[in-house]
């Protein structure tokens, strides 16, 4: 008797390990396609402010986003695009939401054309702001594109992950 007691004294512990376990890892399941269904551009670019200062930049409309990266507008749910106020500066940060998540590739080839762009515009003139457009962050996640082009892009890129 004594011994079927203390094998159910160590059984107790592992069974209650393995049911958290399960618990937290069937409660992770499928949260990524769910927030960033939820999130919005304008709520991922609030979380990077938290972490970084944009008083340096100038919050653009939808006509510039089309004109710096030839974006369809149609296919374009919500997005923050801030741009350097000065024409001598690189910084530039874009959050962009496309309807549909297949488009976001397309659109990160548009933007590999402005860095090229900016690129050739800055390599010889200000080796500054080429050091930065050198350094630039381009990902995608589901459906938005994330780019930053700054001193503090690393730390608009950690932002951008953790809102996700």
């Amino acid at each position: 008797m004594k011994k079927l007691w203390s094998v159910k004294n160590g059984l107790y512990p592992v069974m209650l390990a393995l049911i958290v376990i399960i618990g937290v890892l069937s409660g992770c399941a499928g949260k990524d396609a769910e927030t960033s269904k939820q999130l919005s551009a304008t709520q991922i670019g609030i979380s990077i402010e938290q972490f970084v200062s944009l008083k340096e930049m100038k919050k653009a409309d939808l006509n510039k986003l089309q004109k710096l990266y030839k974006i369809d507008v149609d296919s374009v749910d919500d997005f923050i695009l801030y741009t350097s106020i000065s024409n001598v500066k690189a910084d530039e940060l874009a959050v962009i939401k496309m309807k549909d998540e297949s488009q976001a590739e397309s659109v990160e080839e548009n933007i590999k054309q402005r860095i090229e762009a900016q690129k050739m515009k800055f390599q010889d003139y200000r080796p500054n702001e080429y050091f930065l457009v050198e350094n630039h962050v381009l990902k995608t996640a589901g459906p938005f594109v994330f780019f930053a082009v700054s001193k503090e892009a690393d730390q608009m890129e950690r932002a951008f992950d953790h809102a996700f």
